[in-house]
């Protein structure tokens, strides 16, 4: 074996948690070479369910797993860390305002941006749990004092990213690995846009495959945008499974080189490009080295419809960091 990849996942105990660990574990990230070490962290009251999701590991005997540790203790469990993956967080509660639900979990991205310097440092980070953007701003904002690289940082819009190919596929009426390069701009929230202006289906663009213009501009955004709502009123339950699938795709992206000519979506530190203000956690389309080093794909047309879209996605950005102004140490 070549090496072990030390991955630390809070929230541990949840459905996100429960339905990526296995597949971390089994090597299908990673790969069939690299051992794995997974470091759980869970609040004390969800220690015990945490205990249960370690015995279906241990249950599973993947051949790869090399040692779990449980704590509720973020020192422990972001020690050597090479991946973190920041699940947890405190749900929207009925009658809470946005601005609320930012408030409430920054103090815990606070506490793990700290952590996380504390304990590691060949490290990549990836929030997960909502706000997404905002409370990676924090975790990021709390650790780069501690010397790791404001662009270790990412939130995750892979879901959203997924979400639109396969929406554009099923209106294509193909496979949605024919679509490619379709690239989320900004939050992950309501105000997201999915761009189909820039993505392509067999090679093509989307608009020559799929030539319902106002549905593109209208449906097809409004259908991305309000997936997670429509996913609860169905299932009665949040989209575990997609988020973590998209979590695993957004780290296997950033493990592997991009091939030539396609790029993904991810929240990102901004530093400047398409008129986005520097330092927001905004996603872009971004291609990846292999080594975990990313950029963001220069030289896009963007309409001005899709710029408009992208303004109002930076101003609630904006605002949302002004809630949090003094959680960024």
């Amino acid at each position: 074996m070549a090496r072990t990849v030390k991955v630390a996942v809070t929230g541990a105990a949840g459905q996100i948690g429960y339905a990526l660990l296995p597949r971390i574990a089994s090597g299908a990230v990673f790969g069939p070479d690299v051992r794995v070490s997974l470091h759980l962290l869970e609040i004390t009251p969800a220690l015990k369910a945490l205990e249960g999701v370690v015995m279906e590991l241990d249950d599973c005997a993947f051949p790869l797993l090399d040692e779990i540790v449980t704590t509720d203790d973020a020192d422990r469990a972001f020690e050597g860390v090479n991946w973190a993956l920041l699940v947890g967080s405190k749900p929207r509660g009925k009658g809470m305002e946005r601005g609320d639900l930012i408030r409430e979990n920054g103090p815990i991205f606070v506490g793990q941006g700290k952590a996380l310097t504390r304990g590691a440092s060949d490290l990549r980070t990836l929030v997960v749990g909502n706000p997404a953007n905002t409370n990676c701003l924090i975790a990021m904002h709390n650790a780069v004092g501690g010397g790791i690289p404001k662009e270790r940082f990412h939130a995750m819009t892979r879901l959203d990213q997924n979400r639109a190919e396969a929406q554009l596929a099923q209106k294509a009426g193909v496979k949605v690995a024919e679509v490619t390069n379709m690239a989320i701009w900004g939050n992950h929230s309501a105000t997201q846009y999915p761009d189909a202006e820039n993505a392509r289906i067999g090679g093509r663009p989307v608009t020559d495959v799929i030539g319902h213009v106002s549905w593109l501009q209208e449906d097809f955004i409004q259908i991305v945008q309000q997936r997670g709502a429509a996913v609860i009123e169905a299932r009665g339950l949040s989209s575990a499974a997609s988020a973590a699938n998209a979590a695993l795709d957004h780290v296997m992206s950033m493990e592997q080189a991009t091939p030539d000519g396609q790029f993904f979506s991810a929240a990102v530190p901004s530093d400047g490009s398409y008129g986005v203000e520097e330092g927001l956690i905004f996603s872009f389309p971004v291609r990846s080295d292999g080594q975990g080093n990313w950029s963001i794909v220069q030289g896009l047309e963007l309409s001005s419809f899709a710029r408009e879209k992208i303004a109002a996605t930076e101003a609630e950005l904006k605002e949302e960091r002004a809630v949090i102004a003094d959680l960024l140490s």
